[in-house]
């Protein structure tokens, strides 16, 4: 995510107590900086959600840089609970960028390696020494989704936060159950349910909700979506 001065306690000072956050401070015009960044997204993409990261235009951030006492870029800096516990200046070959990103995630539990293994089996089990396990509540409920078990599969999102993965597939499970194909051979009948429901999402509670499930499930990379979101938003408001 990108950080700015008015961002940087919540996204990265409090957000640390919960996960370990890797700062990268970059400018644009800074060569090192732009071979850097793609490593450190791919690094901390590799850890699965164990570490965050957390990228600061010193341009147009001058506080943050001020903060770390920053005199040359790129800088990063690990953070967890607040205190700064490692960094580098420089743009490191791949390798040491890796290591400095598993460094700071935890070990793998024995519910990570379950979820690892995919099967239900495995992710029964996961879930039952680590309930809340939000990679496997939501491989779970992907596999409940796919074989028509819609309402375990909404019975399990309900432990988890609201976040994007978790509210899209709890809204194909709610399609699931209201008898909406969702799957790719259905994909081409959405547009047209979409157009009969807006006649009566003002009025009807149960249509609203079947309309912004069924845009989550088209997702945010179908050109239709923002197109449709607009048109609820005008017949709403």
């Amino acid at each position: 995510m990108d950080v700015t001065d008015e961002t940087f306690q919540a996204d990265v000072v409090t957000r640390s107590d919960a996960v370990p956050v890797v700062v990268d401070l970059w400018a644009p015009w800074c060569g090192p900086c732009t071979t850097l960044g793609p490593l450190l997204e791919k690094a901390v993409a590799d850890t699965g959600g164990a570490v965050a990261l957390a990228k600061v235009n010193v341009d147009e951030n001058p506080r943050i840089a001020q903060t770390f006492a920053v005199q040359s870029i790129p800088a990063v800096f690990a953070i967890r609970n607040g205190q700064v516990v490692d960094q580098f200046i420089g743009a490191l070959p791949e390798a040491q960028v890796r290591a400095f990103v598993e460094r700071l995630a935890p070990a793998p539990s024995e519910a990570d390696t379950l979820v690892a293994a995919g099967d239900e089996t495995s992710l029964r089990r996961a879930l039952e020494l680590e309930p809340d396990h939000a990679g496997g509540i939501e491989a779970l409920a992907r596999l409940l989704i796919d074989r028509g078990d819609a309402a375990e599969a909404l019975a399990l999102l309900g432990r988890l936060p609201e976040s994007e993965s978790s509210r899209a597939l709890a809204a194909e499970a709610r399609l699931l159950e209201a008898g909406v194909d969702v799957s790719r051979s259905g994909r081409e009948e959405i547009a047209a349910k979409l157009d009969e429901l807006l006649e009566r999402v003002r009025d009807d509670d149960a249509a609203r909700q079947e309309f912004v499930d069924l845009l989550e499930a088209m997702g945010a990379t179908d050109p239709r979506t923002n197109e449709y979101r607009r048109a609820l938003a005008a017949r709403l408001y």
